[in-house]
């Protein structure tokens, strides 16, 4: 299991770690209109799935504003920013934000992601700071569990790991 921190302070992650070389679990999430959103919706297409505490804070604006930007460069690439907010939130973030590239969706409801890709934060009821890339064959062949939560990921790393999943 990963171990990560929250502003320094050891956290419980809830679900298990996913690796690069496993099959990517489905998850059931809600996008921005209430409607339902699963990894099965992008079936065939590479996804970059990037997973933050919430969009409302400095590093996670940071972050969903950066994938904006790589999106255009990526091509045929589905971007995904998951994290615990409402989706009325996400969607009024968005809107301020210019985010056009980027699908937000929230995990509030039941965690599914959270707990199906191990970054459910137990004592906060939180996502831990991920990013995930799953091949068009549902493969995942990115994983990285961000050590300390307030911290940005590796975006050239994951960008990479777009690139040669494609």
């Amino acid at each position: 299991m990963a171990s990560i921190t929250f502003k320094g302070n050891s956290v419980t992650l809830l679900g298990n770690e996913v690796k690069a070389g496993e099959k990517a679990p489905n998850f059931k999430v809600l996008a921005n209109d209430l409607s339902e959103v699963t990894l099965d919706d992008t079936k065939g297409q590479v996804r970059l799935i990037s997973v933050v505490p919430s969009i409302d804070t400095g590093v996670c604006d940071a972050q969903t504003r950066r994938f904006n930007e790589e999106a255009s460069k990526l091509g045929d690439v589905k971007i995904l920013t998951v994290s615990v907010d409402l989706p009325f939130a996400q969607k009024r973030w968005c809107a301020a934000a210019g985010i056009e590239n980027v699908q937000t969706v929230s995990d509030h409801r039941d965690l599914s992601f959270g707990e199906a890709y191990g970054v459910a934060i137990k004592e906060l009821r939180l996502l831990a700071r991920a990013v995930f890339v799953v091949d068009s064959n549902d493969t995942v062949t990115y994983a990285e569990y961000v050590s300390e939560a307030t911290d940005h990921p590796n975006y050239e790393a994951a960008i990479e790991a777009v690139k040669q999943a494609k």
